[in-house]
């Protein structure tokens, strides 16, 4: 069967990362998310701490003012100034573009839907649900306090939008940019099976 890359969008809370993973099990493929960090970090030579700060964060926070150089090791030049945003963009890109051209795999994340745009392998899938589930499963799942959670969880969606909308030019969570957008609400397996049913199609 052919190659298949399935990149995984999602609300915070949604559960689209465990999604993601459960999905890459029941295909047998590689998974992918704080691994594309290591993957940056090695191909560029930086330091992957100040990597993971900035994974998927918008482009105007403070480290985005900074050029590059600044946190990059003596031996790194550039022709022209990066901030350490955009550089680690430029070296994730590059990085699931080479897992791409060469196994199947899912992608949490970093634009991989834009990234992938001109392959036609690719199963988009935007994860999404209510609110208050969410907002539910922040406190169960990641330890939040009950009085931050729907604070942290509207706050995270907000960052994740700006870095999409600024990185892809698109609107992010928006259908029309995806193969699929599912309601995790419909519960994990329903929506395992939904996403796996849609990369099947595209193996063949």
């Amino acid at each position: 069967m052919g190659r298949v890359i399935i990149t995984i969008g999602r609300e915070y809370g949604s559960g689209g990362r465990y999604v993601g993973k459960l999905v890459a099990d029941k295909l047998g493929i590689p998974f992918y998310d704080k691994e594309l960090i290591s993957l940056a970090a090695e191909e560029g030579n930086l330091n992957k701490n100040i990597l993971e700060n900035l994974d998927e964060t918008s482009a105007n926070r403070f480290f985005y003012a900074l050029p590059t150089s600044s946190f990059m090791p003596s031996n790194i030049s550039t022709s022209f100034d990066l901030t350490m945003n955009d550089r680690l963009f430029l070296l994730q890109s590059k990085a699931i573009k080479q897992i791409a051209d060469t196994e199947s795999a899912v992608i949490v994340g970093r634009c991989a839907d834009y990234v992938l745009r001109e392959y036609s392998n690719i199963v988009n899938v935007f994860i999404h649900a209510d609110l208050d589930k969410r907002v539910d499963n922040a406190i169960k799942n990641y330890n939040i306090s009950p009085s931050n959670a729907k604070k942290i969880v509207e706050k995270t969606d907000e960052t994740r939008q700006k870095y999409y909308n600024y990185y892809a030019g698109r609107k992010w969570g928006i259908a029309n940019n995806y193969t699929l957008c599912v309601d995790s609400g419909l519960g994990l397996d329903t929506t395992v099976d939904i996403i796996c049913l849609a990369a099947k199609s595209k193996m063949k």
